[in-house]
């Protein structure tokens, strides 16, 4: 967490003002309107506040928050979705409703003792999954019981790792930083033919949880620089090549996009969606205005050794979106420079592909993951 003071809560309570330290991980701001609710609220007054901006100051039974917390999911998930004419439309109002679903769970929150304790009846031990994202905390503070969650989970992820069968061994992702779940886009890299001779040196541009560095690794490349600007991902990257006993091949470096120098491959898994994210925690998803795969590719070719390759793995489940049109990538290809010497791509396994009823079901059915290898031409 940064150094500044958090932002503060206020409300009133038993016809006193009270205030408390404000957490947020996406860095949303603190409610401006809170009232005090416990286990007498019923779902439908819950509901009907949570939605007009009125956040629920939570003093009950904590398993009762959980319950009202499903009971207003449901409520959200009653609404009927409006028709859409186009794949774009249907993107821009499935983000719209998810924008609103989160804003509307996230108004049920739950006050925190300064040592992560919570304060109410039949409470979780959440020490150690509020330590890992907030750090130490210097006063009792306040924060949804929806992040909470999530927290939670990313707790057990980091925990129990995710397997990745390149590796033959599991990645711990950090709360906040894009976990390797979608292991076909690894397992291109892992097939993918090598440069030859074999490098001696390659980057991995954008590291996050480092897997991608560390199937380079394992393949036989005896030097990696692997880059990444988010302080999670780094610390993260360093905590998983750690594990893997790849320290001594693999070098992290805080930097936006390449390292100094050249070498003789060189990857890059930017975010896939040109959009803009609407939290911290979505920057891994979202690339505003392609910004990340632009400079990547514009850079490409002054990072490449004589007859080096750069390796880009994207999805075209924006084209199929309507937000990148289909000659733009090469197009892009053509302003840096770059040559199109091999293409491989794999179709996604992932439930959402196979799901009728997500909104974006045509989109991510037709979807295939490529990676691109590019030579300077």
């Amino acid at each position: 967490m940064a150094n500044n003071p958090p932002p503060r809560i206020n409300w009133t309570e038993d016809g006193l003002a009270h205030s408390a330290d404000w957490r947020s991980s996406a860095g949303l701001p603190p409610p401006q309107r809170v009232v005090v609710a416990d286990d007498r609220m019923s779902a439908d007054a819950a509901y009907r506040l949570a939605c007009e901006g009125t956040a629920l100051l939570w003093r009950g039974d904590f398993q009762n928050a959980r319950q009202l917390l499903q009971a207003l999911t449901r409520r959200i998930e009653r609404k009927a979705r409006k028709p859409v004419d186009s794949p774009v439309e249907a993107f821009h109002q499935h983000r719209l409703a998810q924008s609103q679903r989160a804003r509307t769970l996230g108004m049920l929150l739950l006050p925190f003792e300064a040592d992560h304790r919570i304060p109410l009846r039949r409470a979780p031990d959440v020490q150690a999954a509020c330590l890992e994202t907030y750090g130490v905390a210097a006063a009792p503070y306040v924060a949804s019981l929806r992040e909470l969650l999530g927290l939670i989970g990313a707790h057990e992820w980091r925990k129990k790792g995710v397997p990745v069968a390149a590796l033959g061994q599991s990645i711990h992702p950090h709360h906040g930083v894009f976990a390797p779940i979608r292991n076909e886009y690894v397992g291109l890299v892992a097939s993918a033919p090598l440069p030859q001779p074999l490098p001696k040196r390659a980057f991995d541009i954008g590291t996050g949880t480092g897997v991608l560095a560390a199937v380079l690794a394992r393949r036989g490349i005896r030097r990696i620089v692997a880059t990444e600007q988010d302080p999670r991902a780094l610390a993260c990257a360093r905590e998983n090549i750690d594990r893997l006993g790849l320290a001594g091949q693999i070098e992290l470096v805080a930097a936006d996009l390449f390292p100094p120098g050249r070498a003789a491959l060189v990857v890059c898994n930017p975010p896939w969606l040109p959009a803009r994210p609407s939290s911290p925690l979505e920057h891994a998803v979202y690339d505003p205005d392609s910004r990340m795969l632009r400079g990547f590719l514009d850079g490409l070719a002054a990072h490449l050794e004589p007859g080096g390759e750069g390796w880009l793995i994207l999805s075209d489940l924006a084209e199929h979106l309507g937000l990148r049109a289909r000659a733009e990538l090469q197009n892009l290809f053509d302003a840096a420079g770059l040559k199109v010497i091999g293409k491989i791509d794999v179709r996604p396994t992932h439930p959402k592909a196979s799901d009728p009823t997500d909104p974006l079901h045509a989109a991510r059915a037709a979807e295939v993951t490529s990676l691109w290898r590019l030579v300077a031409g």
